[in-house]
């Protein structure tokens, strides 16, 4: 495979009709050098990417509706379950998150994994599209998994911002991100948005999962409500906490904190620190509660004139309601720790993209050996710029403690992260298609679609 040496000396501040001006702090020419390779290529919409126990990279494929193992050596990749009941139609449905069990090849007899996808709920002339998570055992002699077991079914489901992330915390349990279902925007905009709904004890009762849009989940390894999540308004559910509005990334780090990025609505994308019962503002606020580009528009609540008859677009028509940030309060709200622009109302922000990076996955780097000054730093990956950014972290790992500094700037799509036991080799998975914006936020051709990367640090 090719091999070269990336400099990244590429800087965020040119402004033009498509672009807004990214934090003036912001690192783009950091000191660190990387060897990048591509390990594999080929893959069918690669979404969850994970470092295995076997020295193998696991690897989801939305589109592909596979799980593989990937030798990072050559790239060797093999098959180890298709699943062919995962529905996939869209850009954003299909098989999606992943997780292992810590005990898998440790022979305990929990050699689990499981999966998030996306499934048909009637078979039939309509799609009703709902999310699922299932577990499996792998055969580690026949290298397939096997013995499916639903643990949760009839999730909310739709055609845009689905979440789908699946994470095992160090408690055991398992959480997993559902997104607002693109409810109050583009084609969903008539949706009404439930992402501040909170289910009542006859919707657990019933158990009627309706109002989990928007939710980050917390579930037994069986799928039940564990018996510590939080009292939220009163009610124990799967809800571990609310107000989210697209949550790609999630990863533990040191202490059992939970880390999560989130796509704002053009703008205010967020990096989250997790806490149980919290409330994450959307679609109230966006970012922090400061009263700038964003405004709160309701476009489902359209008093004179039916939702459905207004045209979609960035201006708000008078008959939708409208809300700031700061008229809206709740002692629950949590503010982000980090957001990419966040800029003001006279910033021209033209068109999906122009002022977001598209959060992807995130991970946590915490080894003590690999690359100096990075320990405790959250990496936050960049769909539609093809960068990573390190967050430092402080040492009680509640706030970041300096700028964001940019990473393996490309024409790709960065789909998930993935990091070596060395602390010195980083892998990053890109999408097959979609957009993809060079720095004066002009369109770029893919360069690495559907691939595997491998970044090797050899020094500053």
């Amino acid at each position: 495979m090719r091999t070269l040496t990336v400099v990244l000396s590429v800087a965020l501040a040119g402004v033009s009709l498509a672009m807004v001006p990214q934090d003036p702090t912001l690192v783009t020419d950091p000191p660190e050098r990387f060897n990048m390779r591509v390990v594999t290529t080929g893959l069918d919409g690669p979404w969850e990417l994970t470092w295995g126990p076997d020295q193998h990279l696991w690897v989801t494929e939305r589109r592909g509706r596979r799980i593989l193992r990937v030798d990072p050596a050559d790239g060797t990749k093999s098959t180890v379950r298709v699943l062919p009941e995962v529905h996939q139609s869209v850009t954003q449905d299909g098989l999606l998150g992943m997780a292992l069990d810590p005990e898998l090849l440790r022979g305990t007899g929990r050699d689990y994994v499981y999966v998030a996808f996306t499934y048909d709920d009637a078979p039939g002339p309509e799609l009703v599209r709902r999310l699922a998570v299932r577990r499996y055992q792998y055969d580690a002699t026949a290298r397939v998994l096997r013995n499916p077991v639903d643990l949760i079914l009839g999730l909310p489901a739709h055609d845009d911002h689905l979440g789908g992330r699946l994470v095992q915390g160090p408690d055991l349990k398992l959480y997993l991100s559902i997104g607002d279902q693109g409810s109050n925007f583009g084609q969903n905009r008539c949706n009404a948005n439930h992402a501040q709904d909170l289910p009542t004890a006859a919707d657990v009762t019933a158990r009627d999962s309706s109002k989990y849009q928007g939710k980050i989940l917390r579930l037994e390894v069986d799928g039940s409500i564990p018996a510590d999540n939080p009292l939220v308004n009163g009610v124990r559910s799967h809800v571990f906490s609310y107000g989210h509005r697209n949550q790609l990334g999630l990863a533990f780090g040191p202490g059992g904190r939970l880390y999560e990025s989130e796509h704002g609505p053009s703008t205010d994308d967020e990096v989250n620190l997790i806490e149980g019962g919290r409330n994450y503002g959307w679609p109230n606020v966006a970012g922090h509660r400061d009263d700038k580009a964003y405004v709160y528009a309701n476009w489902s609540a359209s008093a004179s004139q039916p939702c459905s008859s207004l045209p979609e677009g960035d201006a708000i028509p008078p008959s939708v309601p409208t809300q700031t940030e700061t008229a809206w309060t709740n002692s629950a709200f949590s503010p982000p720790l980090r957001t990419f622009f966040t800029v003001d109302a006279s910033d021209k922000v033209r068109g999906i993209g122009s002022a977001t990076i598209a959060p992807g996955g995130i991970d946590v780097y915490t080894n003590e050996r690999g690359i100096p000054g990075w320990r405790n730093s959250l990496l936050a990956l960049s769909l539609i710029r093809g960068a990573v950014y390190r967050l430092p972290l402080a040492p009680d790992g509640r706030s970041i403690s300096g700028p964001s500094v940019e990473l393996f700037r490309s024409a790709n799509r960065y789909r998930d992260i993935a990091l070596h036991p060395d602390g010195r080799t980083i892998y990053l998975a890109t999408d097959p298609e979609g957009p993809s914006r060079g720095p004066d936020g002009a369109p770029r051709t893919l360069m690495n679609p559907g691939s595997i990367l491998e970044f090797t640090y050899v020094g500053n």
